[in-house]
């Protein structure tokens, strides 16, 4: 009795602070960004559990059709109040707006969102050592406000590196999309791997849903973020299969670091299964099967291009230390196209050549 006292005591205090913050935005604020002052509070408020609402979400979401001005405004406007708050429930709201932005927004309000702050324009929410001790409700849902907050940060410098949000949108265009990952350099392949399974690591890393119960602001977030994850599978596996289609002009580094990266992203199997195992339509399946098939090539390329390396060797005499330093090729000692659809001209085949 007494703890279901002091939570009502929490929300009549959340309900009077939110009632304040509304009037002195309706007051203060500038004609023109009144409404949008008021669009964030009122989806932002100190009620607990329920998630924005939508109608303030789109509304919120309507200020990236004006100018750029108004755009920054709003982007302004929401980080002022994550900031400023101390309270879990208003800054988890502030970060599913973010999220919602990111998904949903116009470019123009997503290109404000990922300048911020306008000095440096890293976008770190700076929400690591959030708290929020008011009640244990409260501070069990800091651990989520931090590793959320974590999550769109590492979304962010992920779509960076891509050059889009993962978003629905960024689906559209499959063709264009599979033509851009070809043409592409093998490091540069490789790194946007890197970045996609980083975004895997990090859902990994999310609190135990047992600690908030029937939370509907965390089941709302892992909805968005369940997402997210099958949109970033979809272009892993674009990706899976152009470096599958370049194995045999993938020198010898590259091929350990695309392992590497493949093993960090089979680590991340159990917990993706368990934080979505009630979710339809994921490409799980799909993705681990590539994994493990690319892997198998991987190794048994590479096997037997050291095994006709040496074959070779052997054939006109060289040394088992001398045939190791040819082992590291060099990059002139090659003309290795982006694609394994092209031809390509490896030392080995050069080798192989006077057999």
């Amino acid at each position: 009795m007494g703890r279901r006292t002091k939570l009502s005591l929490k929300e009549v205090f959340g309900v009077i602070k939110d009632k304040v913050s509304l009037s002195k935005a309706a007051i203060l604020s500038k004609p023109n960004n009144q409404s949008m002052h008021l669009a964030i509070l009122r989806s932002t408020t100190h009620e607990i559990s329920n998630p924005p609402n939508q109608k303030h979400i789109n509304m919120i979401l309507s200020y990236g059709h004006s100018s750029r001005n108004i755009a920054s405004s709003c982007i302004n406007a929401l980080m002022v109040r994550l900031h400023n708050t101390h309270n879990s429930f208003v800054a988890f709201k502030c970060l599913i707006i973010i999220h919602y932005i990111i998904k949903r927004g116009s470019f123009i309000l997503q290109d404000q969102l990922s300048i911020y702050p306008s000095v440096g324009g890293r976008n770190y929410l700076n929400l690591s050592n959030f708290r929020d001790n008011s009640t244990p409700e409260s501070w069990n849902l800091s651990f989520w406000v931090r590793w959320y907050a974590r999550f769109l940060e590492t979304l962010l410098s992920t779509s960076r590196t891509l050059g889009f949000f993962l978003t629905s949108s960024s689906m559209d265009k499959d063709n264009e999309r599979v033509e851009r990952i070809s043409s592409l350099l093998n490091k540069d392949l490789l790194r946007e791997l890197d970045v996609l399974v980083n975004l895997h690591e990090e859902i990994c890393k999310a609190p135990d849903l047992l600690n908030v119960q029937a939370n509907k602001l965390v089941y709302e977030t892992m909805d968005l973020v369940e997402e997210d994850k099958c949109f970033a599978q979809r272009e892993i596996i674009v990706r899976v299969n152009e470096l599958e289609e370049r194995i045999s002009n993938l020198s010898f580094a590259d091929s350990v670091e695309l392992v590497c990266v493949l093993k960090r992203l089979e680590s991340c199997k159990e917990k993706i299964s368990l934080l979505f195992m009630n979710k339809k339509g994921s490409l799980g399946v799909v993705i681990w099967d590539l994994v493990d098939e690319l892997k198998e090539k991987i190794g048994e390329s590479k096997d037997l291009c050291q095994g006709r390396f040496v074959k070779t060797g052997r054939r006109f005499g060289i040394s088992e230390s001398a045939r190791f330093g040819e082992r590291v090729i060099r990059p002139d000692d090659s003309i290795k196209f982006t694609s394994g659809r092209l031809s390509s001209f490896p030392i080995l085949e050069t080798v192989k050549s006077f057999s």
